[in-house]
């Protein structure tokens, strides 16, 4: 089954991954990037099948002038990837409020203006699959000097909860992908590290040789993933979110077992704040 896949971000990392792997599988796609030329090679390889478009996700214009050239290029679109976006490193006390910011302009804004632009057409369409790219830090959190990115990502996976209720009516699926570590540019070129004032060598610092400076590189392999998320857009049976990557894996596990540990834990006293529920309640033993 032949499907058409509308990317942002595709010039490299996930999005140029994921473009490939879905022409291999003999899909069409619209690819968009800041920089459309760097997609001329995909065009000269897979011709027709390709439509490159230039898109600041930022801009909700563009971006439904995008997605209108690309329905009205291929017919349709089944599949929508929101990737695009990057991180800067710096402490939340000492980051440039502009920067976090900006960040969160493409990082949650760029997929909303996507997520909403894209709606009439998949409504119409009666079917479609929206792809937000999240993290595991969207669903573990905690990750320091990465404050704007992250919390970006966890404002997805809550937008997108929302997005699965109201458009499931309309033949609309929402998958939210939560990689780890996986070897692209987000930690390389793409990513700003300011300086961390002292008192931070053991958080922002100790994240930063993590992510910059380790020798092999991150385990996860993008083009493993592409294959992946190829395979499951042609899949019935989707999760509402699917890690990626061991690392992540097993952080979400964790967390998901940390949380009912202590959702459990404290439930008595949680109850305890309506009307008619026994209060007060004891506290947990410490």
């Amino acid at each position: 089954m032949q499907q058409t896949w509308f990317i942002t971000g595709s010039s490299r990392g996930f999005g140029r991954a994921l473009a490939l792997a879905a022409l291999a599988a003999g899909d069409q796609v619209a690819t968009t990037a800041r920089r459309p030329e760097q997609l001329d090679d995909l065009v000269a390889q897979y011709g027709e099948r390709v439509l490159p478009l230039r898109l600041d996700v930022t801009d909700p214009a563009a971006v439904r002038a995008a997605l209108d050239e690309a329905a009205a290029r291929f017919g349709g679109i089944d599949v929508v990837v929101n990737n695009a976006g990057y991180a800067n490193v710096a402490p939340i006390e000492t980051g440039d409020d502009a920067d976090f910011r900006t960040q969160f302009e493409t990082n949650f804004w760029g997929v909303y203006n996507v997520s909403k632009a894209v709606i009439p057409l998949l409504r119409k369409q009666g079917s479609g699959l929206v792809i937000q790219f999240s993290s595991v830090g969207g669903r573990v959190g905690g990750s320091p000097g990465i404050a704007s990115y992250q919390a970006a990502k966890f404002a997805i996976d809550g937008f997108s909860r929302v997005l699965r209720v109201e458009t499931a009516p309309f033949g609309v699926k929402v998958l939210v992908v939560e990689p780890s570590g996986f070897r692209t540019d987000w930690a390389g070129a793409s990513m700003t590290v300011h300086d961390a004032p002292a008192g931070y060598e053991s958080t922002v610092g100790a994240m930063n040789t993590r992510m910059r400076q380790a020798g092999a590189g991150a385990a996860g392999d993008p083009a493993r993933a592409a294959e992946i998320l190829v395979a499951v857009a042609k899949h019935d049976d989707l999760p509402d979110n699917l890690p990626l990557g061991v690392n992540a894996t097993e952080m979400s596990v964790a967390q998901d077992r940390r949380l009912l540990a202590s959702d459990e834990r404290w439930g008595d006293v949680s109850r305890s704040a309506d009307f008619g529920q026994p209060f007060p309640a004891a506290l947990p033993k410490a």
